[in-house]
């Protein structure tokens, strides 16, 4: 039975799904999808059919022409969920699966009106990665299978539904109303997207509009304006843009990530409305994704730095393009202080800190990390400097047109590569990056003048004059890079100074609040208190509840704050904090 994806029931000896027809009912009263799913197959199939589910309620599997076909829904196991094991007569193409989701279906989040901007009405999302969409349909959930879909959502009338996929239009035949999509091109299951919730739309160019609850549409709109410029640039450096639009959801606070990359409607976290434009690389980053990751995707979770390392070299592309190559070369640096940090934080298992994992009978959502972004990266950049601009540029566009709408794996890439740039992988001592552990000697740093000014400063208290024309990459950097030994005084003095304590920028925020709580500052624990009840991307979740569960002082705030604000937090995040407070 070849299982070719740790993380799936998929027998590659089975026939695979070729589209999906699905139909659901939300009924906030319940929190659950009463749903059925219609698969089509690639070809007409005789045999077992093993699908992935999760708390998914089997209510019935027929034929296409409503015949009851036999099936058995396993017993969970704790990281899979349920194998649902379909026989299928011979000549079968198309099956339906009726059921409906749980209440606690881990890609979910149901918010109540008071969680919500407007106050006034509920709000659903799904966040399918990494093996999530099982929750909410029962498939073959795996990158290396591809799927077409059509979907319709019956919604109460007063709310908007939108999908990562081409709207066809809404009816409203009576107190409810029906959504209706359809994705034409093949995607991974992982980004299948939708929420359901008070939502207006803002047109930022022909092929970008924002949505948003109301009250936050102007302020998303003004941060996102230059969206259809990046994507300009964008095609300029990988190739024609393949998805149509490019449109952006401005999520609710609760989001558990800084953007995910949905085709056609890329989700973002609301905390990117600093004001300033100072975050969207964070767009950048999703827009990248339309070529790396989306276009090309890697095969399983044990590949998935070709999904991110790819696209954090392709993000700092654009920015270099749009920005120039000092600001490239602030947020390399804020790059290798994260990798730094991930590549400590799994001391305890070294080989998790390859880029090419092997992760059977582990949870991709308890080994996530900035490493496949950030090793990735410096990998390419390696490559890069090793194969010449012109010559990497060349092979990138080549990579990107030869697995267009495929999925791939490491060793996939690795007979690529040598076809196409000869030499290169040995040059760079890939072997290092993909299948040891740490960062590789050699390394590539980022190097600017902007970054030698901030080294000069380290430690100090700046006075304005230096600090005039500086950007909140430069001052995150500066707060990293404060020694764990700087006294109490010298953060009460930054803090008089700047006001770090009431940054409206999020990023700049969660390292001042990591740097003062070290040193015991007692503003800065009043603060975190009011940020973790106000945020739930994980990026900011789990390093502040790491600081204050280690902390013998602060640990009991830790678990006092996780009572009072975890139901505000989606299932991701909340199990990832649970694993934090866990630990001895």
């Amino acid at each position: 039975m070849p299982r070719l994806d740790p993380h799936s029931y998929n027998d590659s000896t089975q026939p695979e799904t070729e589209s999906l027809d699905w139909r659901a009912r939300v009924d906030f009263r319940t929190r659950r999808l009463h749903a059925e799913v219609t698969l089509t197959l690639k070809e007409a199939s005789a045999g077992p059919l093993d699908l992935d589910t999760r708390e998914l309620d089997i209510r019935a599997v027929v034929d296409a022409q409503g015949k009851p076909l036999p099936f058995n829904l396993a017993p969970p196991e704790p990281i899979l969920g349920s194998r649902l094991r379909i026989e299928l007569p011979a000549g079968l193409r198309q099956l339906t699966v009726r059921y409906r989701t749980s209440p606690q279906a881990s890609a979910l989040q149901w918010l109540t009106p008071s969680q919500t901007a407007g106050g006034q009405h509920p709000f659903l999302f799904s966040q399918c990665q990494a093996i999530h969409a099982r929750s909410v349909i029962p498939l073959q959930d795996t990158p290396r299978i591809r799927i077409r879909y059509t979907a319709a959502l019956t919604i109460p009338k007063a709310l908007k539904a939108v999908m990562a996929a081409g709207f066809v239009k809404r009816e409203e035949p009576g107190v409810e109303a029906v959504e209706h999509y359809e994705m034409p091109q093949p995607i991974p299951p992982y980004l299948l997207a939708f929420a359901v919730g008070s939502l207006a739309p803002k047109e930022l160019g022909p092929r970008s509009r924002v949505w948003a609850e109301p009250e936050l549409l102007e302020d998303a709109a003004s941060e996102f304006e230059d969206v259809d410029a990046m994507l300009r640039v964008a095609e300029s450096l990988f190739g024609k843009y393949d998805w149509e639009r490019f449109d952006l959801l401005t999520m609710p606070p609760s989001f558990p990530y800084g953007g995910m990359e949905n085709p056609r409607l890329t989700f973002l976290t609301p905390t990117l409305l600093a004001g300033d434009k100072s975050l969207v690389n964070v767009v950048a980053h999703e827009l990248a994704h339309s070529w790396t990751g989306n276009l090309v995707t890697n095969a399983s979770a044990e590949h998935f730095w070709l999904n991110e390392g790819f696209t954090v070299f392709a993000e700092r592309r654009i920015l270099e393009a749009l920005e120039g190559p000092e600001l490239a070369a602030l947020h390399a640096a804020l790059g290798r202080r994260s990798l730094e940090t991930a590549i400590e934080h799994f001391r305890a298992h070294p080989q998790l800190t390859a880029l090419r994992t092997h992760l059977t009978g582990i949870d991709p959502d308890d080994v996530f990390s900035q490493i496949p972004y950030e090793k990735g990266y410096l990998m390419l950049c390696a490559m890069e400097a090793a194969a010449g601009r012109p010559a990497f540029d060349a092979y990138l566009r080549k990579y990107i047109d030869t697995f267009r709408f495929q999925a791939l794996t490491t060793e996939d890439w690795v007979a690529f590569t040598e076809r196409e740039l000869p030499g290169v992988l040995g040059k760079v001592n890939a072997e290092a990056y993909l299948n040891q552990p740490g960062i590789p000697s050699g390394a590539p740093s980022p190097r600017s003048s902007r970054l030698e000014e901030l080294q000069r400063l380290k430690g100090t208290v700046p006075s304005r004059e230096e600090v005039k024309e500086w950007t909140p990459a430069e001052w995150q950097l500066f707060l990293e890079w404060l020694p764990t030994s700087t006294p109490r005084d010298t953060l009460r003095a930054l803090d008089e100074r700047f006001q770090f304590t009431k940054s409206r920028n999020s990023e700049v925020l969660l390292s001042w609040l990591l740097a003062a709580l070290r040193v015991h500052y007692a503003p800065a624990l009043e603060r975190t208190e009011q940020f973790l009840g106000e945020v739930g991307r994980m990026k900011y979740l789990k390093p502040l509840y790491s600081l204050l569960h280690a902390s013998k002082e602060y640990r009991p705030k830790a678990r006092e704050l996780f009572q009072k604000y975890g139901e505000r937090y989606h299932p991701i995040a909340r199990q990832g904090i649970e694993g934090i407070l866990s630990r001895a």
